[in-house]
């Protein structure tokens, strides 16, 4: 009776309660007596008016917003896919995914469809979104930058900076002069024209070139940290120089623009002299997560806040402001990680493609309709070219770097992206440039970006440097050779376990790298020596504790699958180890279905498919990197099921047909070098019948006695299994447990499913 105690209340509650409001409403029935009462009456039938009502509703201002902000996000990261598969950024991608939602594209051949979706009247809200997106996102930036390098590098790095501005921005100025007549809008000076001419042609992507140099591996190199430094410098110089060619635009002259820039060096001083000191106090008392309470992170967004304020009231623009409140959050890089986690996952993947389809909603590359037209646009690009390009590489030669490095730190210099699209749109917005001008510099934008990477490959191969991350230690063919690769440190522990009770004894003849890959749009330029070193810790005291000599590795990845595989090929590995992933598809009716879907829109699995990689009705039991890297490998692949792997003293490994007799080796090698306890499970007697196996076992039992047991049991009783450390089974044998449902499964111990 107590078990049913709390649904026979809630019955009564409901049902009592449901009586009271009949008998209300029925009374109060009667008082409509005497009143005008008008009904409402339709000729249309119930399922119009449900029609009709859903109509309405996909109209309505919120409808419409959130249907656009779908559709960006699943657009702009489509765009972005493909762009990471050509080795490009990402944000190129989302850019173009602007473009082609914009009327150049979808509203080109689109019209209908274009303008239910994008209506006029809708463009206000996705601006302001997008507005609070760039807000959120400059706030990123300016934690990202360590002042501290530039302290540390100032005097080379603000040369070749400075130097990177004022080539491009004066010929900027020199390309206004020939373009002011044609292009400029009715009513522009020229002053204002060319000042944003100039300053469109000196940006630099400080975010985008960060990536870069960590993806490309130089990070921790002279030539990457001289580049970072000269970025932060020309982020900081050029968004300078930005408020005050703001400033000058809007107060029409040099001279009125004097008070607006005094004001903004107020400004400043303020903010480094006062609220600096006071947030560094403030971060210093709360520097961890537990200690972050509400009201204290409420501080810090309301700096954030005020700040983009007071630049958009003094007139330099509410982005610097929001910038400037970036620069000075407390330094502690434990601090600024915690903020940019709250900061950057909402302003990344859901505001900021708003900009970016913004931005594509203005572009319109169909105004380019004459020759004339893109030869202007060609010559825009070679200017922005030249000017930045080898403005900085000259400048880098100057102060003593080789050809090599300056032409490297020219093209990572003359990286544009999405700075340059938020200072060509508050040139728009401003009206200093016109459509036609604005499409001709978003096109600049999107080849100065999409050139770096190439234009690197190039430098590269004329000054024959090899693009590799496999240090040349483990180019050593002699010796046998293990990578594990793991994505969070306990993982990587239990795969160094198995790794060193396969090689303990070998004596030097065997070389052990860990490998951690991090998605490059999740690291920040300040803290990736941090990250890696916090990373690599508890695998490197774990080394020592098993007496393991191992090499690290770590790089900044746009596709890290893609690299799993390529470096563990590249290095000739004799065995990859991985961690089984866990797949977001399993577990959930919508998780089945949105995983069945998956499987035929993926563009991944439609090439596995159409190559024979993968069969055309397999149902993989693994999640999508598993997948991808067991059929892109060409060693063997050891795929771990942890469940808290301590020791590796018993080891169960089944044999279920004859190819499982491969198995073999790793039964070899854990005997000889961790003294394991081996059994050897054949449930369908394939021993008595395989000379290779039954050789196997002479041959092992002949060196080490007493360590190998034989097992014809078909039912795994789950006491024995309990005793086991490990169990080692071939890929195929454990696709056809998983496709049995065989109940021994829930009681195995931790598993090795190796991928011969």
């Amino acid at each position: 009776m107590k078990k049913y105690k709390n649904s026979i209340f809630y019955i009564a509650v409901i049902g009592v309660f449901s009586v009271l409001i009949y008998w209300f409403l029925s009374q109060g029935k009667r008082l409509e007596t005497g009143r005008d009462i008008v009904v409402k009456t339709s000729e249309k039938s119930q399922w119009a008016e449900f029609i009709d009502s859903m109509v309405h509703s996909l109209q309505h201002p919120l409808a419409i917003l959130l249907a656009q902000i779908i559709t960006i996000i699943l657009v702009a990261r489509f765009f972005g896919w493909i762009c990471r598969k050509i080795g490009q950024p990402s944000v190129i991608g989302e850019i173009i995914a602007g473009i082609f939602l914009g009327p150049s594209l979808v509203g080109l051949y689109f019209p209908e469809f274009s303008h239910a979706l994008f209506p006029k009247d809708s463009l206000g809200n996705l601006q302001f979104l997008s507005q609070i997106g760039l807000i959120l996102f400059m706030f990123v930036i300016g934690m990202e930058l360590d002042l501290k390098v530039l302290k540390n590098k100032a005097h080379e790095a603000v040369v070749i900076s400075h130097a990177s501005i004022i080539f491009p921005f004066t010929l900027g100025i020199g390309l206004a002069y020939f373009i002011y007549d044609a292009f400029a809008p009715e009513g522009i000076e020229f002053m204002s024209f060319a000042l944003f001419c100039g300053i469109a042609m000196s940006i630099t992507a400080f975010p985008v070139l960060a990536r870069i140099v960590q993806e490309r591996g130089i990070h921790k190199t002279r030539l990457g940290s001289i580049v970072i430094t000269c970025a932060a410098a020309d982020d900081i110089t050029a968004w300078c120089i930005l408020a005050a060619v703001i400033a000058i635009v809007k107060a029409g002259s040099f001279v009125s623009s004097l008070y607006i820039i005094a004001l903004a060096v107020a400004y400043v001083f303020l903010m480094l002299m006062v609220v600096k000191p006071f947030l560094k106090r403030v971060g210093d008392l709360y520097s961890s997560r537990k200690t972050l309470s509400k009201p204290v992170v409420a501080i810090f967004f309301l700096t954030l806040i005020i700040s983009a304020y007071a630049t958009e009231v003094i007139g330099i623009h509410a982005l610097f402001g929001a910038f400037m409140a970036g620069v000075i959050m407390p330094d502690n890089s434990k601090f600024r990680n915690i903020f940019i986690e709250k900061v950057e996952d909402i302003s990344l993947i859901v505001l900021l493609p708003l900009f970016f389809v913004f931005t594509g909603l203005r572009t319109e590359i169909g105004l380019l309709d004459d020759r004339y037209l893109w030869e202007i646009t060609g010559l825009i690009i070679a200017v922005a070219v030249i000017g930045k390009f080898f403005g900085s590489a000259l400048a880098a030669k100057f102060v003593g770097q080789s050809w090599r490095d300056s032409l490297t730190i020219g093209a990572l210099m003359n990286t544009r992206g999405l700075m340059e699209l938020i200072v060509l749109n508050i040139g728009y917005e401003l009206g200093v440039l016109s459509p036609m001008i604005f499409t001709m510099m978003v096109i600049m934008a999107l080849v100065t970006t999409f050139m770096t990477g190439p234009a690197l490959d190039l430098i590269n191969f004329i000054f024959k440097t090899k693009k590799t991350y496999i240090p040349e230690n483990i180019s050593n063919k002699v010796k046998y050779k293990i990578l594990l690769s793991f994505a969070v440190s306990e993982r990587g522990k239990s795969l160094l376990k198995i790794a060193n009770s396969l090689v303990k004894k070998q004596n030097g003849n065997a070389i052990v790298t860990a490998m951690h890959l991090s998605s490059s749009n999740e690291l920040h330029a300040f803290d990736v020596s941090h990250y890696e070193k916090e990373t690599f810790t508890p695998i490197i005291e774990e080394a020592e504790n098993l007496n393991q000599k191992i090499i690290t590795l770590f790089k900044a990845s746009v596709d890290i699958d893609s690299d799993i595989t390529e470096i563990a090929n590249h290095g000739e590995y004799d065995l990859l180890l991985i961690g089984l992933g866990q797949s977001i598809f399993e577990g959930t009716l919508l998780g089945k279905v949105l995983g069945y879907t998956t499987r035929i829109i993926n563009p991944d699995r439609l090439i596995d498919k159409f190559t024979g990689k993968e069969g055309l009705f397999e149902n993989s039991p693994f999640d999508e990197r598993t997948r991808h890297i067991i059929a892109y490998s060409k060693m063997p692949v050891g795929i771990l099921v942890d469940k808290k792997l301590e020791d590796i003293d018993r080891v169960l490994i089944p044999l279920f047909t004859a190819d499982d007799a491969f198995l073999m080796e790793y039964a070899q090698k854990l005997i000889h070098n961790n003294d394991s306890q081996i059994t050897i499970l054949d449930p369908a007697g394939e021993i008595k019948n395989n000379s290779e196996i039954k050789e196997n076992i002479r041959s092992i039992e002949q060196i080490a006695p007493n360590h190998i047991t034989l097992s014809s049991e078909r039912i795994m009783k789950k006491e024995f299994l309990e005793q086991q450390d490990l169990m080692i089974i071939s890929l195929d044998s454990w696709k056809k447990l998983v496709d049995s449902q065989s109940v021994w499964l829930n009681s195995t111990p931790s598993v090795l499913i190796i991928k011969r």
